[in-house]
C-alpha cells in the first residue's frame, strides 16, 4: 500500500495546537513528523568472548574491558584468518572498500524496511539525507543508495559525514528543515555506520576501548512536514518534531575523534577516558536550552532515547538528569544488543519504542545524542 501524500491548501493548519505546553515557540504545530523507522545491521554478530578470542587478547586488563562494557553482542564485519591465526590485516584500501560495502547495504536494507512500515514506496522518496562517520565516499552514500535501489534521480539529497556519533539529530535537523520547506513531501535520513572499517588492532588499551564498544548498523526515519504530516499517520501516534538544542564543548574538542594514526598507517577513534564526566557536567545544560520557553518541566518528559554511548555515558546522563533505569531501558537494551552504533543508536531506541506500543498522544519525549566536538545534541518531539 502506498501512503498518500498530498500538499496541504494554502493557509492550512495542523488542526491540533500544542496544548498551549509552547506559548513561546514559534512553530506550535511542530516543524515535521517522523512518520516510520526501519534498521539494519551486518551479516555476523560475536559475543565479547568471542571477540576476544578473535582478536586473542590476552591481557587481563584489556580483557576486563570487553567484558565489563554492559554489551553482549555486537554484529561485526571482521576479515579472516590470517596464516598464523589471527585475524588478517586490512589496509586503509581495504577498509574503506569495506565501509562502502557494507555501509551502502545496510543503509539500503534499513530505507527498505522505513518504507515499508509506512506503506510508502521508492518514489515517494523526494529527499535523501544520509549520516556516516566510518569512511569517506564521494560521491557520498546517498549517490550510491539512489543507483542501487533505483530511486528518482531528481531526488534531493545531502550527506553529512565526520560528525560522528551525535550527528543523527544533526542529520534530523537538516532534514526536519528541508521536510517544512516542502509540506506533504517524503524525506528519509539514513544513518550508516560501517564501525569494522575503522577498526585497529595493535593490542593497546586506546584501540581496546573502542575495539570493545562499537558495532555495525543503519537506521533509517521517514519524514514529513506540514498538515499533511497528520494525514499520513497511522492510527498508531507519531511524534512531530518540535525544537532542538545544541552544545559544543571546546574545551574538550580533541576528547573524541577519528584522526590518522602514523603508527598503524590508518584512522583510528580515540576517546578519551574523561568523556562520560564531560557529558554528564554538560547534559543538563544542554536540557534546560531545549525546554527554555516551552513551559515544560523536567517531568513532563515521558520518553526518553538517548545515544547508546557506552556504560559510563549512559551512567552520567541519567545521574546528571535524574532519570532512572526505566527511562533508559531502550538505551541500555541498545547498547547490550548492537553496542555503540554512532550516529544511529538514538533511532534503534527509537524503534523499540515504536513496538513497546505504549506511547500516548499528546505525550512528550526527548532524543539525545552525543559526540565528538564534544558535542550534545538534543530534539524535543511530541506524539
Amino acid at each position: 500500500m502506498t501512503i498518500s501524500i498530498e500538499a496541504p491548501a494554502v493557509g492550512a493548519r495542523d488542526p491540533r495546537p500544542l496544548a498551549e505546553d509552547l506559548p513561546d515557540d514559534p512553530r506550535p504545530a511542530g516543524i515535521a513528523r517522523l512518520l516510520g523507522v526501519g534498521t539494519a545491521v551486518s551479516e555476523d554478530s560475536y559475543s565479547q568472548p568471542e571477540l576476544l578470542d578473535a582478536f586473542g587478547i590476552t591481557d587481563s586488563r584489556v580483557r576486563s574491558v570487553f567484558l565489563n562494557s554492559a554489551i553482549d553482542r555486537r554484529f561485526l564485519s571482521l576479515p579472516g584468518r590470517a596464516r598464523g591465526g589471527g585475524l588478517a590485516e586490512e589496509a586503509q584500501g581495504d577498509l574503506l572498500d569495506k565501509h562502502k560495502a557494507v555501509a551502502v547495504d545496510m543503509g539500503s536494507r534499513a530505507l527498505l524496511t522505513c518504507l515499508r512500515n509506512i506503506g510508502a514506496e521508492l518514489s515517494d522518496v523526494r529527499y535523501l539525507c544520509c549520516v556516516t562517520s566510518t569512511g569517506f565516499l564521494t560521491p557520498g552514500l546517498s549517490a550510491h543508495i539512489i543507483r542501487d535501489l533505483g530511486i528518482d534521480r531528481h531526488c534531493s539529497r545531502a550527506d553529512i559525514v565526520g560528525m560522528g556519533c551525535n550527528a543523527g539529530l544533526n542529520g534530523l535537523g537538516a532534514v526536519t528543515g528541508w521536510a517544512a520547506a516542502h509540506p506533504g513531501e517524503l524525506a528519509v535520513m539514513v544513518c550508516a555506520e560501517a564501525c569494522s572499517a575503522a577498526y585497529v588492532f595493535d593490542g593497546s588499551m586506546r584501540t581496546a576501548v573502542v575495539n570493545s564498544l562499537f558495532g555495525d548498523g543503519a537506521a533509517a526515519v521517514a519524514v514529513v512536514g506540514g498538515a499533511a504530516a497528520d494525514a499520513a499517520a497511522t492510527a498508531t501516534p507519531t511524534p512531530r518534531v518540535l525544537k532542538f538544542a545544541s552544545t559544543i564543548i571546546t574545551d574538550a574538542v580533541d576528547a573524541m575523534r577519528y584522526d590518522w594514526d602514523r603508527s598503524a598507517g590508518k584512522f583510528s577513534f580515540f576517546l578519551d577516558p574523561h568523556i562520560p564526566y564531560v557529558v554528564g557536567a554538560h547534559a543538563e545544560l544542554t536540557l534546560d536550552r531545549l525546554l527554555a520557553g516551552t513551559s515544560l518541566r523536567r517531568s513532563d518528559i515521558s520518553h526518553w532515547l538517548v545515544h547508546s554511548g557506552g556504560k559510563k555515558v549512559i551512567d552520567a546522563v541519567l545521574v546528571n538528569l535524574g532519570l532512572t533505569h526505566h527511562d533508559l531501558r531502550h538505551t541500555t537494551g541498545v547498547l547490550r544488543d548492537y553496542g555503540n552504533l554512532s550516529s544511529g543508536s538514538f533511532l534503534f531506541s527509537y524503534e523499540r519504542l515504536q513496538n513497546e506500543n505504549c506511547v500516548q498522544a499528546g505525550e512528550y519525549g526527548v532524543l539525545m545524542t552525543m559526540g565528538p566536538g564534544s558535542t550534545i545534541e538534543m530534539a524535543l518531539v511530541q506524539w
